[in-house]
């Protein structure tokens, strides 16, 4: 390693997570051979709570690091690193993600039409994320229903339905108003007529404090379940990646509406905070399924642990 400092880029914006945690922790070389000072972790802690990964994951790998520090198995930069990346690496094994990938990435066959159902608030992006997978199922050589069932914001419907003429799939909506259950029903009931392979569901956005419409969201399900049955087989929760700690209370109250099987992090490319998707990772134990990476119909990729990490550490 280098001497203190040397070829590191000045402190102050646009700088990356690990350049800022390399600062705060290694600020003398043999910092880490000494043990962590009192004021280096207190920046540590800063740092990684500024980069949204949470007060319970940041307490964790904090008092994690002082521990390994004063066994002697972190003493340098390179040990940091690798130190960092597999107690991340390991919040998502925990999470029980590679098993539930599986479905959400493959569409795999299932009893009928695999049903695809998308949550979220107001903001979040979810239309982007609807056509995303419709374009990935279509490549694959799926046919897709589209469902849009908000029935009360101006456009909502008509962005959809450009979207699936433009990606070859069928399209089932509403009048302005109408029971976006009822739309639901509809589109459940085109699927299986039409046999098709996938059937996505986009739900109106909506603050995960209104109660009335969480009510909503359940009937929705119920419905598509009535029809098809074992769906939804995936319900997906959007996040928008910039949001911080909200994301968690999002979380947490569609979680307790709906059994979440995924998280579809939105927005991922305009975000300098990378912590989001680990701190739901531990807190929930939903893994993170789809990263949005632009506004295209082809910016979307499949949550990579390795990649992830290489990303967030680099």
């Amino acid at each position: 390693m280098t001497e203190q400092g040397a070829g590191r880029p000045k402190r102050g914006a646009g700088r990356s997570l690990w350049q800022k945690i390399v600062d705060v922790s290694l600020t003398d070389v043999t910092t880490l051979v000494k043990g962590i000072d009192e004021d280096s972790i207190e920046a540590l802690e800063q740092v990684l709570l500024e980069a949204d990964f949470g007060v319970d994951v940041t307490m964790e790998l904090v008092d994690e690091l002082e521990r390994a520090a004063q066994r002697g198995k972190v003493k340098s930069e390179s040990d940091l690193r690798e130190f960092l990346a597999g107690r991340i690496r390991a919040v998502f094994d925990e999470a029980g993600g590679a098993e539930n990938l599986q479905p959400a990435i493959s569409f795999e066959p299932a009893a009928g039409p695999r049903v695809v159902l998308l949550l979220g608030v107001n903001g979040t992006g979810k239309t982007t994320p609807a056509a995303k997978l419709v374009n990935l199922a279509v490549t694959r050589g799926q046919s897709v229903v589209l469902a849009a069932t908000d029935t009360f914001r101006s456009g909502a419907q008509e962005q959809l339905r450009v979207w699936s003429d433009r990606l070859g799939a069928a399209f089932v909506g509403g009048q302005a108003g109408a029971d976006p259950a009822a739309v639901a029903f509809d589109a459940a009931s085109s699927a299986v007529s039409r046999g098709v392979d996938v059937l996505i569901v986009d739900t109106a956005g909506r603050l995960h404090t209104q109660r009335g419409l969480m009510e909503e969201l359940r009937k929705i399900d119920r419905v598509v379940g009535r029809i098809i049955p074992g769906a939804p087989h995936e319900r997906l929760l959007v996040v928008d990646a910039t949001a911080g700690q909200n994301v968690i209370h999002q979380a947490r109250e569609f979680g307790e509406a709906l059994p979440l099987t995924g998280i579809v992090l939105s927005k991922f490319d305009s975000s300098a905070r990378g912590g989001t998707a680990v701190a739901i990772a531990r807190d929930f134990h939903v893994p993170v399924i789809w990263l949005g990476i632009g506004e295209q119909a082809e910016d979307l990729e499949p949550f990579d642990a390795d990649v992830y990490v290489e990303k967030l550490l680099g």
